[in-house]
């Protein structure tokens, strides 16, 4: 078995030579590539032809030569000389030195008056900007200055509503606000916030978008009788004699007074909810039309409406 071993091995060695032996002379290596000593590493013999699709074509490679390469040589900027009639600007550091009070009323012009008392554009320097002003306290924020437009604001309903979300509850506050100059313009405005003071600021604006003109006599009462739906919620308004005041509830009232309505009748037949309410009003004020307009829309003269 021994020899047996030795003889199959010796073989398999003798084999493995001859096949390499073969494709050596098969394939002879370069002068420059072939191994000079046996200590040298041999250089990797692979067993397959070069085909023609693997040469590459001189007609393939585009080359293109110098005739005279000169690496060495230093190359000269020339800059391009500049148009006619070209004048240089002035050095930054030519001019004059900017002093102190022009250095200061441009940082005034820029980010607004400094708090060191001086003020060389006229400005207040210890009145501070209320929508950058900010109270004492921890989690305290911006506080906005009220806007003075003439209108004033009237809260009709605040109430806490719940949205269920997916990590549970969020509590909020929903503010019904109504604004009026008491001249004939109104509006109705809702909004919704975290906090109560920050709902009456949103349903103020909403209100301030949505102003309508309320048509009124010299007796400051409507010129007809008019009734507003809203969603399930329809108020009926009468017109009144002089010194009837305003005989109307809830949101009905709290709207005719900010218009500056004061005689009429309303009367909230449906719904009591506070914001329907107060738009059915929005909706049967819209209706009326003054007695001048009608007149004149018809072509005909205001005494021939009473015949």
């Amino acid at each position: 078995m021994a020899f047996s071993a030795t003889s199959l091995s010796s073989f398999s060695s003798l084999s493995i030579r001859t096949t390499r032996f073969s494709v050596l002379n098969q394939h002879p290596l370069p002068n420059n590539l072939t191994p000079k000593s046996k200590a040298s590493k041999p250089f990797p013999v692979f067993p397959f032809k070069l085909t023609s699709t693997t040469k590459l074509k001189a007609a393939d490679s585009e080359t293109t030569f110098f005739e005279d390469p000169s690496l060495q040589e230093e190359v000269v900027f020339e800059p391009t000389p500049p148009p006619e009639g070209f004048v240089p600007p002035p050095s930054f550091d030519d001019g004059p030195m900017e002093t102190e009070d022009e250095i200061a009323s441009a940082y005034e012009e820029i980010y607004g008056p400094a708090y060191s008392g001086v003020s060389l554009l006229g400005n207040d320097p210890f009145v501070m900007d209320s929508k950058m002003k900010k109270s004492t306290g921890f989690g305290s924020k911006v506080k906005k200055e009220k806007v003075r437009d003439g209108f004033e604001e009237r809260v009709v309903q605040v109430r806490r509503v719940t949205k269920v979300v997916k990590g549970g509850k969020q509590l909020h506050f929903r503010a019904v606000v109504v604004v009026g100059d008491k001249q004939g313009q109104v509006g109705v405005g809702v909004g919704k916030a975290k906090e109560v003071i920050a709902a009456v600021q949103k349903s103020a604006t909403n209100a301030r978008r949505n102003i309508i003109t309320v048509p009124m006599t010299k007796y400051l009462t409507f010129p007809h009788r008019a009734d507003g739906d809203y969603g399930a919620a329809k108020v009926m308004l009468r017109p009144a004699s002089p010194g009837t005041g305003v005989i109307a509830g809830g949101a009905v009232r709290i709207v005719l007074e900010m218009a500056g309505v004061e005689n009429a009748l309303g009367k909230q037949i449906r719904s009591k909810n506070a914001l329907n309410n107060a738009r059915a009003t929005v909706v049967a004020v819209q209706k009326m039309r003054q007695f001048s307009d009608v007149a004149r829309e018809r072509g005909i003269p205001m005494e021939e409406l009473w015949k």
